[in-house]
């Protein structure tokens, strides 16, 4: 797949780059801040071959990619240079109209998901490592269990100074300031001036102001309150700050001044806070203890569809670093992962569609190993039953992980790669009564969505299209115009394998004579790329049209491009759209080679070239069935 070619479909029906004022991405999706989501094509940004959903929630417009989100995200940034995160603390000034609580997700998201890879990895070796140890593999007092503890421990004893990094981004301010105060937590002077504290009963203090005697190794609540403090610390900082030794004061009074406050106030609030959640935790573990892990595995799904569910990492992340131990969230995250991935294999083993059944396969073992976007969008929210299914299999398994008292002792995406993650304490029942949890939610989750789903033609009462009549097929045929004049060519000539495979979709390409684009249909303008080079159309009868004037021509940045209507502006047959200087775009190297896609040609049952050879702007070019 052609990733950058993805990217810039993505941006194209996201409203274009002036229209993003923040990006990231997690294990499986982009998510965007945009200024004005009513510019972004959302439904015909689902339908783009390469993206699995979009969800707005949170504050944030998701765009579910899979597993292949990084190589996409890495074009798009490149697109989207500005988008970047601005380190001045200007980014303070910007009023946001949204409630709290879509801020409070968009920022627990923004913060935590950075810092994911490094805390999975942690798990993974941590569960690793239980692994060897509970088949005698290695023992606990050689180097090798030693090296590999201390491994897997720095990501968790060090995660102030990354939660710092990402919580310094996400607040707008200077992630190496925010580091440094993360270090402050740790520094080993200041971690034996506590114990030492600890021993003598005489208070650490500063300025007299006295220090509490708390650690902050592992801990979560108090570097992301000291570097929110930070970020309004810091431009005040650089307001008063002289113009002449800014480079020396702004850093200076920044520093010292939240370093002091998040030590003396904040870091303390913050650890109070941590325990209180924890002692929260375990009082609800006594005397409910299957509430929340049923709750969790039985709805996860829905948060995942609304990106909401990274704010319960936060709490799991929390237990296991005062505790030791999580029994709420990745016990019952674990049984709604699993029970995805049973009710999608279901229906990769009724289904009677080999498309159907590729998808299910490969989505349903991706989602059993902890990764469940391809699930969730491309099976079962797609068909309805199986998503029931998966909800009642994680809620039975999360009750019965619930009730049993599993505990998750390293974290990880939950799945069945990571239940050596439930190896700890003094005995293997929580890994054995985890592996009886998982395997109760596949099991229920299968057999519930084996029985429940059926065929789309079968809920439909519909026949397939190729056992229609031909002349039945052609009442509803959706006539689509030539928008350039040239020779009409197939697109697997065309030299870009996101156009010649069909990524974007089914149609033809025209290899232009004259620099003119006209309307093919009658519709609306859905967009134009504000260089020129590309625009997507709907027409009155929904077919969703996208021309990409020549190979790679955005790096031309609008150069020889003409634009001469904007979107939303409605159309005709034969309306000028754009011109272009066709001989001039060719001198400076680029293919003009024009394609003409279909995007939503999976609405029809046949995208057929309706003329071969040399064609005419307002012909007919293509006949969708």
């Amino acid at each position: 797949m052609d990733y950058k070619k993805l990217a810039e479909e993505i941006l194209i029906k996201i409203g274009g780059e002036e229209n993003i004022s923040g990006l990231t991405h997690c294990a499986t999706r982009l998510r965007f801040n945009l200024k004005d989501e009513g510019k972004a094509q959302t439904e015909a940004l689902k339908k783009v071959n390469g993206v699995m959903g979009v969800i707005s929630k949170g504050g944030q417009y998701q765009v579910v990619i899979g597993s292949d989100v990084a190589s996409v995200y890495k074009p798009l940034t490149e697109m989207c240079e500005h988008t970047a995160e601005d380190e001045s603390g200007s980014g303070k000034d910007k009023k946001d109209d949204r409630k709290i609580v879509a801020r409070m997700v968009d920022t627990l998201s923004g913060i935590f998901t950075p810092i994911l890879p490094a805390i999975t990895a942690a798990g993974m070796i941590k569960a690793i490592l239980a692994l060897l140890t509970a088949f005698s593999l290695v023992d606990k007092t050689g180097t090798t269990y030693q090296t590999l503890n201390f491994m897997a421990d720095a990501a968790f004893y060090f995660l102030p100074i990354l939660l710092a990094n990402s919580a310094a981004k996400k607040f707008k301010c200077n992630p190496y300031l925010a580091m440094m105060l993360g270090g402050m937590l740790l520094q080993p002077d200041f971690i034996n001036m506590v114990a030492a504290s600890k021993e003598s009963g005489e208070a650490i203090r500063i300025f007299l102001l006295p220090i509490t005697n708390a650690g902050y190794s592992s801990s979560v609540l108090p570097i992301i309150l000291i570097v929110w403090f930070m970020s309004y610390v810091e431009p005040i900082a650089d307001r008063i700050s002289p113009k002449p030794v800014k480079f020396f004061t702004k850093p200076l009074i920044t520093a010292i001044v939240t370093g002091i406050v998040g030590l003396v106030v904040i870091g303390p609030i913050g650890t109070i806070i941590s325990n209180l959640i924890a002692s929260g935790v375990h009082s609800l573990n006594n005397y409910c203890s299957w509430l929340v892990p049923a709750l969790v595995g039985a709805f996860t799904p829905l948060l995942v569809m609304t990106g909401t569910h990274y704010g319960l990492i936060p709490i799991g992340i929390n237990n296991r670093m005062t505790m030791g131990y999580d029994t709420l969230i990745y016990p019952g995250m674990l049984g709604s992962n699993v029970a995805q991935g049973g009710a999608a294999l279901a229906v990769a083993f009724k289904s009677k569609k080999s498309e159907i059944r590729q998808l299910a396969s490969s989505a349903g073992i991706t989602a059993v190993c902890g990764i469940t976007e391809p699930a969730l969008y491309g099976i079962n929210i797609r068909f309805k039953t199986p998503l029931y299914a998966a909800m009642i299999g994680g809620g039975v398994g999360g009750f019965l992980m619930g009730i049993l008292n599993v505990k998750n002792y390293s974290g990880g995406s939950p799945g069945f790669l990571t239940l050596p993650s439930y190896l700890g304490g003094d005995t293997l029942t929580s890994f054995y009564f985890a592996c009886a949890g998982a395997a109760v939610s596949v099991v229920i989750a299968f057999i519930i969505s084996y029985v429940l789903y059926k065929d789309p033609q079968d809920e439909d009462g519909e026949t397939s299209a190729k056992d229609q009549p031909q002349d039945a097929l052609s009442t509803k045929a959706v006539m689509v115009a030539a928008p350039l004049t040239g020779e009409a060519v197939s697109l697997e000539t065309v030299n870009d394998p996101t156009f010649a495979e069909g990524i974007l979709g089914k149609g033809i390409a025209i290899q232009p004579s004259e620099g003119r684009v006209v309307s093919p249909v009658n519709g609306t303008i859905a967009t134009i790329f504000e260089t020129g080079h590309a625009m997507g159309l709907v027409s009155e009868d929904g077919a969703e049209i996208l021309i990409h004037v020549g190979l790679d021509t955005v790096n031309l940045k609008g150069k020889h491009f003409h634009v001469k209507m904007k979107s939303g502006d409605t159309v005709k047959v034969g309306d000028c759209i754009l011109e272009f200087d066709l001989e001039a775009i060719k001198a400076e190297g680029y293919d003009v080679i024009t394609p003409v896609i279909i995007s939503n040609h999976f609405n029809y049952s046949s995208v057929d070239a309706a003329a071969e050879g040399h064609v005419k702007t307002g012909e007919p070019l293509l006949r969708l069935h």
